[in-house]
């Protein structure tokens, strides 16, 4: 076994290959849950980090878990995410204009937004990549 086989978990199996995508967006869940806890930490982010810890507790309990921790990062980026999308008619003041009267509502820049949500989304797929070419490269050559 190589030496990243063992660093991240499970046997490198075909099976172990498979699974790591789903660990890793189940890990993206718990990242996700984390950074959408730390932006909104006055409101509801007290009741959304017990549930991310829960998912990451129970995670750990599955054998080759350690395969998808790349997803926790790429979590971080889809709140980020959620508020460019918020953002998408800014930067500036946007109104909107119904049958009974219009609203108006400053808006952030969505491009800031954006790159702040997937630099983190990019970087952990990468590394997923990285992780999985690796691990078969041990598998082919039987190490």
């Amino acid at each position: 076994m190589n030496g990243l086989g063992t660093a991240v978990g499970g046997t490198g199996t075909r099976q172990d290959q498979d699974r790591g995508w789903g660990f890793f967006a189940a890990w993206a869940v718990v990242g996700g849950g984390c950074a959408l806890a730390v932006l909104t930490l006055l409101s509801i982010g007290i009741f959304v980090l017990p549930v991310a810890a829960l998912v990451a507790l129970l995670l750990t309990r599955f054998s080759g878990w350690q395969r998808g921790l790349p997803g926790l990062v790429s979590g971080l980026g889809v709140p980020l995410l959620y508020v460019a999308y918020l953002n998408r008619g800014g930067p500036g003041t946007v109104c909107t204009t119904s049958g009974t009267g219009q609203t108006c509502t400053d808006e952030w820049n969505p491009w800031l937004w954006l790159v702040g949500a997937l630099i983190p989304l990019v970087v952990g797929v990468v590394a997923m990549v990285v992780v999985r070419r690796q691990e078969r490269r041990g598998v082919r050559s039987g190490a």
